[in-house]
């Protein structure tokens, strides 16, 4: 029984989706349409598609646009021939990728789009961030990322926006992933990684032009359970530069409330970080950000306050396990000495969990200031939310209560 669950996982399902598929879109006599090609490898000297869909036993296939075009409005979608994801070049399959595989790729680039000019690394885990962090070297970038979160990195998919070097290898290598996508890979690095033959290696030799898709959109379906379908178009994050940002304020009862104070360099740094990371987590969600890595990442919970103690716990339990493993070596929850564990939670509780000097992200507004004050409490020191709650003036006196900065993007983030 317990060879059977295993080999489920090793299963190739066959598709029987065609070769090709188009999409139309048509208004009375306009017909505009989008043509897509079916991708396979050739693994072994055999063709293959995905190796299956979200879980084993769900066939699946991926297309990629190949002619066509889509203008509605003002809205034009991106131009055929421009591959990242639907055209991946495998460098190493292992077991070669299926359904989840790619979608984490995609979310990865997604984010990553945004941070063209400093190394960085993402590490994605069903859909979602769970470590993120910029440096001045690829390696630190990883090291970073990795470190934010290393229990959920575990089998994550990480993608680097610099050529992978050998130490950058090593260190991925000392631990275990699914997928590895970077725009190459230097002399040496496929032999460290051919020690892991699970480990499927992706090259995106376009990822160069990556920031040429900031602002581009594309247009996105949703198959609901009776055969229809939402499309919309892929959103775009408006706020990517300080000047797009506006220093809390609103009116209550005709009183004027304004956040006291500016953030400096670093905070807005941090901020903008924060909230082009935030395009690429499923709300409903509230993300920590230091020194332009995440700290602590809470995702997908119902409420808002709830969400952000979500984070803030997991910006504590994920600095435990880093202390253990930097100090002893093992993870946090492996950790048998009691008196090891209590100096470690002392720490980590005298540094609330590093988020002191933190910025807290928000992808909706703060409907009363019970959310934002979790983060406050923390020593939390800026804010960015899109604003535009009846109650924001609560989260300007909280703020201001503390001398905390906050600032709105006058635009929500949600990714359902």
């Amino acid at each position: 029984m317990a060879e059977d669950l295993k080999k489920m996982y090793r299963t190739i399902v066959e598709d029987h989706f065609p070769s090709n598929m188009e999409i139309s879109f048509v208004d009375g006599n306009r017909r505009q349409t989008l043509f897509y090609e079916k991708v396979l490898w050739t693994i072994d000297q055999v063709q293959k598609g995905l190796r299956y869909g979200e879980n084993p036993g769900q066939e699946a296939a991926l297309y990629k646009l190949i002619n066509g075009n889509l203008v509605l409005g003002e809205t034009q979608t991106l131009q055929p021939g421009r591959y990242l994801v639907s055209d991946i070049e495998l460098l190493q399959s292992g077991k070669h990728p299926g359904k989840t595989n790619l979608t984490d790729a995609d979310n990865a680039l997604n984010i990553l789009r945004y941070f063209s000019d400093r190394p960085t690394a993402i590490i994605v885990k069903h859909n979602n961030p769970c470590g993120v962090a910029r440096a001045d070297s690829l390696e630190q970038a990883y090291v970073k990322a990795d470190l934010a979160d290393r229990v959920a990195a575990f089998g994550g998919c990480i993608a680097l926006n610099r050529p992978v070097d050998t130490a950058t290898a090593e260190a991925i290598a000392a631990h275990y992933a699914e997928v590895v996508v970077a725009p190459d890979f230097e002399d040496g690095v496929m032999k460290i990684f051919g020690a892991k033959p699970n480990l499927r290696v992706i090259r995106i030799q376009d990822m160069e032009k990556l920031h040429n898709f900031v602002g581009e959109r594309c247009v996105e379906f949703k198959s609901l359970i009776d055969g229809g379908i939402i499309t919309q178009w892929s959103f775009v994050p408006a706020s990517r530069t300080q000047k797009d940002l506006k220093l809390a304020e609103c009116v209550y009862k005709d009183k004027t409330y304004k956040v006291k104070r500016q953030p400096t360099e670093a905070e807005y740094r941090d901020l903008l970080f924060g909230w082009l990371v935030e395009s690429g987590v499923t709300s409903n969600s509230v993300i920590y950000v230091k020194d332009e890595t995440t700290v602590g990442i809470g995702t997908g919970e119902q409420d808002r306050v709830g969400v952000a103690q979500i984070a803030r716990d997991k910006a504590y339990r994920k600095l435990a396990d880093r202390y253990c493993f930097e100090d002893h070596g093992i993870a946090y929850n492996d950790l048998k000495d009691r008196d090891i564990r209590t100096s470690i939670d002392a720490r980590v509780a005298a540094e609330k969990g590093g988020l002191p000097g933190a910025a807290m992200v928000s992808d909706a507004f703060f409907p009363f200031r019970d959310g934002i004050d979790v983060g406050l409490r923390e020593g939390v020191t800026a804010v960015i939310q899109p604003g535009g709650s009846n109650n924001d003036y609560q989260s300007i006196e909280a703020c201001n209560e503390v001398g905390a900065t906050m600032v709105y993007t006058g635009q929500r983030s949600f990714k359902h």
